[in-house]
């Protein structure tokens, strides 16, 4: 989240007249889109404004998001657009400051039943499709050649089609209230190997590398997922979740203190 258009509080009415929105926030993280929150009366949404030509992404969002509904997913409701602003139904919950054992556990539930939902989901593509892994690969290598041979393995980067992942599940796409889970931001999934959805997860929910946050992942995601997951299988898409992620902060962000963040998982 973030902001690069800025709107003001009568413009966004002008936009939605049935709202009677009656405050408008910028929010602070993110580089992608533009996202505000609003507030009515009674209620609170989420605008935004995707900075990028994806229409086809939205479309897909769209479609993935009323099955997560139909399923009782704790997920973003889409209500309206106005030209390139997007109206949706904000989600309850805050974003955690301090991970638990019980939020690890909570995720995992979620993370299974999504990809029980997800692996029919076949209206999207591949997610790496994307990403120019080559031309970063590239980037990397003229700029950063010591931090390119670590990520060199990347070339030969290749996803099963499990079904839909997310693909993005970091600490800032999730709220939290008691035992129960909201995730949001599914714009730039898209089909790949649920090994990789929960290796991603992890490098934001477990940075420590704890043994049991991890044991306990897995476990409780296999209790109920259709498709489980090895221990191995895991750990090698960890892996590859953290040098890709670690490449994606490089090139796009040009942060090596955020890249070395992942180091550890390497």
């Amino acid at each position: 989240m973030g902001v690069k258009t800025s709107i003001k509080l009568h413009e966004v009415n002008a936009l939605f007249p049935n709202y009677h929105f009656t405050k408008i926030t910028a929010t602070k993280y993110g580089i992608m889109d533009t996202t505000y929150i609003l507030e009515s009366k009674s209620s609170f949404y989420i605008l935004k404004k995707y900075e990028r030509k994806i229409e086809t992404k939205i479309e897909t969002e769209k479609k993935l998001l009323r099955l997560l509904s139909a399923s009782n997913l704790n997920t973003p409701k889409f209500l309206e657009q106005n030209d390139e602003w997007y109206l949706y139904a904000k989600l309850e919950g805050k974003i955690p400051q301090n991970i638990q054992l019980k939020h690890i556990q909570i995720l995992a539930r979620f993370m299974s039943e999504f990809h029980n939902v997800s692996k029919d989901f076949k209206d999207s593509r591949a997610f790496l499709a994307s990403y120019e892994i080559k031309k970063m690969l590239s980037f990397a290598k003229s700029n950063y050649f010591v931090y390119y041979k670590k990520f060199s393995s990347l070339k030969e980067m290749r996803q099963k089609d499990d079904g839909f992942i997310h693909g993005d599940i970091f600490i800032d796409n999730t709220l939290f209230t008691k035992n129960k889970i909201a995730v949001f931001d599914f714009i730039d999934g898209g089909l790949g190997e649920f090994s990789f959805d929960l290796g991603v997860a992890l490098l934001s929910f477990n940075p420590h590398k704890r043994v049991l946050f991890t044991k306990s992942f897995l476990q409780t995601y296999n209790q109920k997922a259709k498709r489980k997951i090895s221990h191995k299988e895991l750990q090698k898409q960890l892996q590859v979740a953290a040098k890709f992620y670690g490449l994606l902060r490089l090139v796009s962000d040009d942060n090596l203190k955020r890249m070395k963040e992942l180091a550890k998982f390497w």
